[in-house]
């Protein structure tokens, strides 16, 4: 990665033509959940040289290294502010932040502008302040109303604080409110998860998340599992709470628009997740936050200390970098647009691709609908495999 992070000319020369985005990554939590393996780090964790109190002043030193980089300045469509948890950060931190994006490259009319945040993050005071700031759609991690489930992943919220604060946010007048669902918990019951689909639907949020556990290697559930204290998460028991989720949801009204996400209409759907998948640009800011631009992708140092020195001394923060060769981009485009509900045009495919998509077809798997590849309700549950069949 150079130093001073400058991009290849043919990359800038195409920026922001499929959108632009900001990610930015706040990488504090106030306790570690245990099924966790993000770049994030509770007070105890961080060491010395990070500070809550200094952490936008360094994320807007990067801001001001991305400018320099990339000269001509796109207009912002979307931004994201994830974590870890975004809203430990106080509102006029977060509006501070906005602010400065929309002075270096100007926000888009309508901009999508979304954080995240866990449900005992916000109060009803915080979401007023961060929607006068201009932040429009929240994403609160729910993961589940039923409490074993939650003491499980180590959840520090109550069964009922994300319904309530999925409310606060919508009388604060956040245009758009996601609530985050993991399913496939040990544990969980099928009475659970409907449980948990029936208290999201009754927030009224527009969005819905909904993710099979994933065990990482190195968080404290894994270890629980090896130890044989928790049995590890089922495949079937997965499929059947994937099928249990869309038949609530659908028949609530909401449409799967990506595998994992169902939206209440088009304009409900997340963007900035959208312009990931379907090869828009975006910079991301802050530590081990990854980046793309004009088919150049990179990665900052993950811990934050390291992050904020380098920034300091006016340098990139990269880590690394990679520049993506056509079958490189090819096999993004088949994985990441496969997985959308508009499909995978079919004359993007090869030959092999195009022989393997009439072989899933035959199987159940897609069905062709106006010269795109669309997966079936069973090819969603078996997504990833029908992926590799295209490829």
């Amino acid at each position: 990665m150079p130093a001073d992070g400058a991009l290849p000319a043919t990359a800038l020369g195409a920026v922001g033509q499929r959108g632009f985005g900001v990610y930015v990554h706040v990488p504090f939590c106030a306790s570690r959940c245990g099924y966790c393996d993000f770049n994030t780090y509770t007070a105890a964790e961080l060491g010395d040289g990070v500070s809550r109190d200094t952490y936008v002043d360094t994320l807007l030193g990067e801001l001001r290294l991305a400018a320099r980089v990339l000269g001509t300045r796109p207009r912002v469509d979307t931004v994201f502010v994830g974590g870890g948890t975004p809203t430990l950060l106080p509102p006029d931190d977060l509006a501070r932040l906005l602010d400065a994006i929309d002075a270096t490259f100007g926000l888009a009319d309508g901009a999508e502008v979304t954080t995240e945040a866990n449900p005992e993050s916000v109060t009803p005071g915080s979401l007023k302040e961060l929607r006068a700031a201009g932040y429009n759609r929240i994403s609160l991690g729910m993961q589940s109303a039923a409490p074993g489930v939650l003491a499980v992943l180590d959840r520090q919220h109550t069964a009922g604080r994300a319904v309530a604060a999925a409310g606060e946010a919508r009388e604060a007048g956040f245009d758009h409110v996601n609530l985050d669902l993991i399913y496939g918990t040990p544990g969980e019951t099928e009475a659970d998860f409907a449980g948990s689909l029936a208290a999201a639907l009754a927030t009224g949020a527009d969005h819905i998340s909904a993710y099979a556990l994933i065990v990482e290697d190195g968080t404290r559930l894994a270890a629980r599992m090896r130890r044989g204290e928790l049995p590890y998460p089922s495949d079937d028991v997965a499929a059947d709470r994937y099928l249990a989720a869309e038949a609530a949801l659908s028949e609530a009204g909401m449409s799967w628009y990506e595998v994992s996400n169902w939206a209440s209409s088009p304009a409900a759907r997340c963007r900035h997740n959208l312009l990931y998948w379907t090869g828009g640009d975006w910079w991301g800011l802050g530590p081990g936050a990854h980046s793309h631009v004009g088919g150049v992708r990179w990665w900052n140092v993950k811990h934050p200390a390291r992050y904020a020195a380098l920034v300091a001394q006016g340098v990139s923060p990269g880590a690394g970098r990679e520049i993506l060769s056509a079958r490189e981009r090819y096999v993004e485009e088949v994985m990441l647009r496969l997985r959308l509900a508009e499909g995978l045009p079919l004359a993007g495919l090869d030959e092999p691709g195009q022989a393997a998509v009439a072989r899933a077809a035959d199987d159940g798997l897609l069905e062709v609908i106006a010269g795109r590849a669309v997966l079936t309700l069973r090819g969603r549950l078996l997504a990833d495999m029908v992926v590799r069949t295209l490829l």
